[in-house]
């Protein structure tokens, strides 16, 4: 693991922190760097650099921090773009989560109507805000640190390659969270909401099929085609869909079928994902496709091997971190539009079939709930196994947007994104200086969270001993 130290050249950005004595000296600090952390943020959208390749976004922030005076540990868990920065040398150590990874085939202009930016990949689900946010709240906790004169540790996580890349279980399994008291993240979205969060376990690969060439015409007789392998093995699939639990997940592309229509394909490539609420499900349903995939290639006279791309755990609540996040958002509260955001989310708002946006939504806090219906899956499960997690949501997108659409890319680009990225860094920000003026509230979410864990768990990744996938995106 390399180690590269950064000194803290503040470079009159204003990272003083005498005046901040109270929480809501820090919140008013923050607001008047909103303009500083926007252009960081709108910097890496500008970049949508994907999973694992996020080589100038991780550099970004890393620099951002160093010069606030964090310690940066790069290159962790044997992953390029991954990294930790911390402050503070003794007492609790709070973790703040931080990605900054884009989605492939998703460019967007930061404009209200469908339109590419160019062949390369967009931030259909935020993370160049994620990331900043986090980094925000990071560096306000610290200058609160030192201006209160307070023990604590404060250590900002740069996780690369969430979609679908699972790099905090990586992570985990180095251990670089097995002394950390409480960790926290956030997420863009369409509305304001810090109720308990739910995530599907998951599990991923690529199945690839090797046949033999021929000519599809003249001697089709002499191939084997890998491509039947791949809708062999889809068919088996399908059909296994009645015969799973019917709130599992399975999808799949098919990442490579040929070239040619007149040459039997002697190469095929099928990505695969399986989710549902309990890992243990997950586990069972992969174990069955790859039996499908075996039996598909022995029927197709191809052969078969497969490599786990990503494999997360699902998420676990912890509900005495849950209320008092859910407080601080309450009282940061929501986002208000001004004339030329309510006109392009007005715009937006009729791509989604609706008459216009909801501003009620964007300025309100969702009412808080205890349970939650699990979606899609996050690799912040598994740090949820390792140590107490509580995260919420902003309205960084018009309400109604979907993640993963142009509508949250284009929204993410401009005002719209920052007012709700600064929301999040405010929530973040109390929350953590709460826990530190609070040594009962981080034992109570230790207590909750050895409960939840149950005596006889042990921590196994559903990526096994894999390497990281760097090439995940190639």
């Amino acid at each position: 693991m390399k180690k590269l130290i950064f000194t803290a050249a503040l470079c009159g950005l204003g990272f003083g922190a005498m005046a901040q004595k109270k929480p809501t000296d820090v919140l008013k600090n923050l607001e008047t760097k909103t303009a500083y952390y926007s252009d960081i943020a709108q910097q890496i959208w500008g970049l949508a650099e994907m999973g694992y390749q996020e080589k100038q976004s991780s550099a970004l922030l890393q620099e951002t921090l160093a010069n606030a005076g964090f310690k940066i540990t790069t290159a962790v868990a044997g992953i390029p773009t991954a990294f930790t920065a911390e402050y503070g040398n003794e007492g609790p150590v709070i973790a703040i989560l931080g990605e900054y990874d884009a989605l492939p085939g998703l460019s967007q202009k930061a404009i209200p109507s469908k339109e590419s930016a160019g062949e390369k990949a967009g931030h259909a689900c935020g993370h160049h805000l994620f990331g900043t946010a986090s980094t925000a709240a990071a560096i306000a906790v610290k200058e609160w640190l030192e201006a209160n004169n307070k023990k604590g540790r404060v250590r900002f996580y740069g996780c690369p390659a969430e979609e679908g890349g699972s790099g905090k279980v990586y992570m985990v399994r180095a251990g670089l969270f097995n002394d950390v008291d409480i960790a926290l993240h956030w997420h863009p979205g369409a509305k304001n909401a810090a109720s308990a969060g739910a995530a599907l376990a998951n599990k991923s690969a690529k199945f690839r099929f090797y046949g033999v060439s021929a000519h599809a015409a003249a001697a089709p007789h002499m191939g084997r085609s890998a491509l039947d392998g791949v809708e062999a093995m889809n068919n088996m699939i399908n059909m296994m869909r009645e015969h799973v639990l019917e709130d599992a997940r399975i999808h799949y592309v098919i990442t490579s079928g040929g070239k040619a229509p007149n040459v039997v394909p002697d190469y095929a490539e099928v990505y695969y994902y399986a989710r549902h609420n309990k890992r243990d499900v997950v586990m069972d349903i992969f174990d069955r496709m790859v039996k499908a995939a075996e039996g598909a290639a022995l029927g197709t006279g191809t052969t078969m091997d497969y490599e786990i791309i990503g494999g997360t755990h699902e998420l676990l609540p912890n509900l005495s971190l849950q209320e008092m996040v859910h407080k601080n958002l309450t009282k940061v509260g929501g986002v208000q539009y001004n004339d030329t955001e309510l006109s392009f989310a007005n715009t937006i708002a009729k791509t989604l079939g609706q008459d216009s946006a909801d501003q009620e939504t964007a300025a309100a806090i969702a009412p808080y709930q205890t349970t939650a219906k699990a979606g899609g899956s996050t690799d912040v499960g598994d740090v949820s196994f390792a140590v107490p997690t509580v995260g919420f949501g902003t309205a960084t997108w018009v309400p109604g947007t979907a993640a993963h659409s142009w509508q949250a890319v284009a929204a993410g680009g401009t005002t719209i994104g920052n007012k709700g990225m600064m929301v999040a860094a405010k929530t973040l920000t109390l929350s953590v200086i709460e826990l530190f003026n609070n040594p009962k509230l981080i034992a109570a979410a230790k207590k909750e969270h050895q409960e939840r864990l149950g005596t006889n768990f042990k921590y196994v990744p559903l990526i096994g001993d894999r390497a990281p996938a760097l090439n995940y995106r190639n």
